[in-house]
């Protein structure tokens, strides 16, 4: 399959999946593909490894309950399917098995289109009710922002002290000053009423829930917070799916088993080696366009040839 201008000016599932089906054979495009392979499945070995130590040290402080058990997850093998495909067999198993149960949660390893799936997913259901793609991240972000204010009225020199800061007792308390329901214009919130401040995140999220104070120590904060963040999800996210609201949640198993629903997918690969490729040409589609970007005058081959040069630049940089 020859890749040209408009598909790769596309930079979607399609233009990958052109660029995968012309390289397939191509031994540095296999070789980039096993590199871009490994490097994502190390990376989510670790980030498994680090969200089980703060989930581990959840059910020690009794945050999350020991005896909890997730319901099954259902496997879709996305191997040769286009996000639509995934999303109608989500939907279909949805309405024929599970009811009118309106939280739908998505895992998978890095590289299975859980974000794609869950644009489409989305898109598909528009129309039929309100839909919220839920994110914990502005909850770890409310949590730094009090954990830092809190420092302000009780650490010398007003400096964010990890020791003094993130007792069990004050995460506790944090928590408790974070709340979940309708507030103004009888509107579904987050809001966050303590050490003084009064906000709701619809409001501030893009202000000072990413003021430098709580980008520069939610790292500290998220290690320390797992189990708190995903039991408040898990409540907000509850109250809305009773509510009629659809609630989109897509993560890694460890962080959204806590949510009840019966609507839990595992997007899968049977052929694993795809997620290497199509990290691979992802790069490679990205890296070709910037170097022709503004020619319309660029042949089939010229296309070619400028994702052949971004291949074996990628390639050298793994090797040298």
């Amino acid at each position: 399959m020859t890749v040209t201008l408009d598909c790769l000016r596309k930079q979607n599932a399609e233009t990958s999946n052109a660029i995968i089906s012309h390289f397939a054979s191509h031994p540095s495009f296999l070789r980039l593909s096993d590199a871009e392979g490994l490097q994502i499945r190390q990376r989510d070995k670790e980030d498994s490894e680090k969200l089980q130590k703060g989930i581990d040290l959840a059910l020690e402080k009794g945050v999350l309950s020991k005896d909890f058990v997730p319901e099954p997850y259902i496997k879709v093998d996305v191997l040769g399917k286009s996000a639509e495909d995934v999303a109608n067999e989500i939907l279909d198993h949805v309405a024929a098995h599970l009811g009118s149960s309106k939280v739908i949660v998505l895992v998978g390893l890095s590289g299975t289109g859980k974000g794609t799936t869950v644009a489409m997913l989305r898109k598909k259901l528009e129309g039929g009710g309100p839909i919220v793609t839920w994110s914990n991240g502005n909850i770890f972000r409310s949590l730094t922002l009090l954990a830092a204010t809190w420092c302000e009225h009780n650490c010398d020199s007003k400096i964010f002290d990890i020791n003094k800061a993130l007792t069990k007792d004050n995460l506790a308390t944090f928590v408790e000053m974070l709340s979940f329901g309708k507030f103004k214009g009888d509107v579904y919130d987050t809001r966050i009423n303590g050490l003084g401040l009064d906000l709701y995140v619809s409001e501030v999220a893009n202000t000072e829930l990413k003021a430098p104070k709580v980008a520069k120590n939610i790292p500290t904060v998220a290690e320390v917070t797992q189990g708190e963040v995903i039991s408040f999800a898990a409540g907000a996210i509850k109250i809305l799916g009773e509510n009629g609201i659809t609630v989109l949640l897509e993560g890694r198993e460890e962080t959204v088993n806590y949510v009840e629903t019966k609507n839990r997918f595992c997007l899968t690969l049977s052929d694993e080696s795809l997620i290497g490729k199509r990290r691979a040409a992802q790069r490679m589609m990205a890296s070709a366009l910037n170097s022709i970007e503004g020619k319309n005058d660029e042949s089939n081959a010229d296309v070619v040839k400028a994702l052949g040069t971004s291949l074996e630049i990628m390639v050298n940089e793994i090797t040298s």
